[in-house]
């Protein structure tokens, strides 16, 4: 008898346990199975606060992870740069910068979920950006002697360096701001805001890099670079000093001798302070933050890259002080995401099938003007 009570206790323990995870799973289908990430890049204890995401978008705080190392800490926008925080093409693994400590980090990825399984020197000072190709990670240091520096992935996700990877940008201190690698990973770029330049590096077959091309950005003020699937290297740019409006963003191919061949240049965002941009999964659009004016701007892509505004451009807008400094868009193409580091928030946007933006709301909790930079969307 003792042996029956004893083993209908197993079973009801094991169904309870079974019924907590399904629970749990049933909890995280009902939200839906996207997340944000933001960082806080505190100069004591660098840490990244995930979010799960709701079908409609909204935001609910899930858990905040250390990165292992420190951030710089700082008011706003400390690290001036897109991509310290970057998710992995197939959105598996996401990369974190310790500006403050010299290194990267690494997490798997399990929905809003993250698992720490990495951390590395950056093989140079203040790492600000992180890019991902396939097993091929670089890394863009802005302190000291400017550089980017290569990385290998291997399948558990952590990184090893690879020989004689490091490249040096044009000057030491080159204030440089993005890197990204085109579509078929052929290409990395890297912008550089104290000389307004794009440089153009090709990928090798050891993974090292080919020696640098120097491009002059067409309108002054270059910052973010990123790809759209169809190879367009898309160029943010703040505009000319004391320029009232007069933020841009660009389009580039690439020739194969890694010239930058001019598509649209200097198409007004209509708002200050464009430093980001964020391109939808599909290639049609492109968003850009303009951080000044606490705004989103948004353009259609054509197949060849030409860029055409939405509407009067200006798409998005957030409270007033703001400040909203990177963009996202979720994996599935249906929410964009900006960090407001005047208010402590996420704005939150629906993308519409024409492109237009729908403001969903904003998620609170975040510190106001503390040194946060870099969000991701999955």
């Amino acid at each position: 008898m003792q042996g029956v009570v004893r083993s209908l206790l197993l079973v009801a323990v094991a169904t309870s346990m079974v019924s907590a995870t399904r629970s749990y799973a049933q909890d995280e289908q009902s939200i839906g199975t996207g997340a944000v990430f933001v960082m806080t890049n505190a100069a004591d204890r660098n840490t990244v606060i995930s979010f799960r995401r709701a079908v409609d978008g909204s935001l609910r705080e899930s858990r905040r992870v250390s990165t292992g190392g420190r951030g710089t800490g700082g008011v706003t926008d400390p690290l001036e740069s897109q991509g310290s925080l970057t998710l992995s093409q197939d959105h598996s693994l996401l990369f974190a910068v310790n500006g403050g400590s010299g290194e990267i980090s690494v997490f798997q990825v399990h929905g809003s979920q993250l698992t720490f399984v990495d951390k590395k020197t950056s093989g140079g000072s203040e790492p600000n950006a992180v890019a991902e190709h396939g097993n091929l990670v670089y890394v863009l240091n802005v302190g000291g002697s400017s550089n980017v520096v290569g990385f290998r992935l291997n399948a558990g996700g952590q990184v090893q360096r690879i020989p004689n990877s490091i490249r040096f940008l044009t000057t030491n201190n080159s204030e440089a701001a993005s890197l990204a690698f085109s579509p078929d990973g052929q290409f990395l770029l890297v912008t550089e805001r104290a000389t307004n330049d794009i440089d153009a590096f090709r990928v090798q077959a050891d993974g090292t890099l080919a020696p640098i091309v120097v491009n002059l950005s067409s309108d002054p003020g270059a910052f973010s670079a990123s790809f759209a699937p169809n190879g367009a290297a898309l160029v943010s740019e703040t505009g000319p000093a004391g320029g009232n409006d007069a933020s841009a963003i660009s389009s580039y191919s690439i020739a194969p001798n890694g010239t930058l061949v001019p598509i649209s240049t200097g198409v007004p965002t209509l708002g200050n302070a464009n430093c980001w941009n964020a391109v939808t999964p599909d290639g049609r659009f492109v968003y850009t933050s303009n951080a000044g004016s606490s705004t989103i701007s948004g353009f259609a892509i054509s197949a060849t890259g030409v860029l055409t505004p939405l509407g009067g451009t200006v798409v998005g807008t957030n409270p007033s002080g703001s400040t909203n400094l990177d963009i996202a868009v979720s994996a599935d193409g249906k929410f964009l995401y900006t960090l407001n580091s005047g208010t402590g928030t996420i704005g939150i946007f629906g993308i519409q099938p024409d492109g237009t933006l729908n403001k969903v709301g904003e998620a609170e909790g975040l510190a106001q003007a503390t040194g946060f930079n870099g969000i991701a969307a999955n």
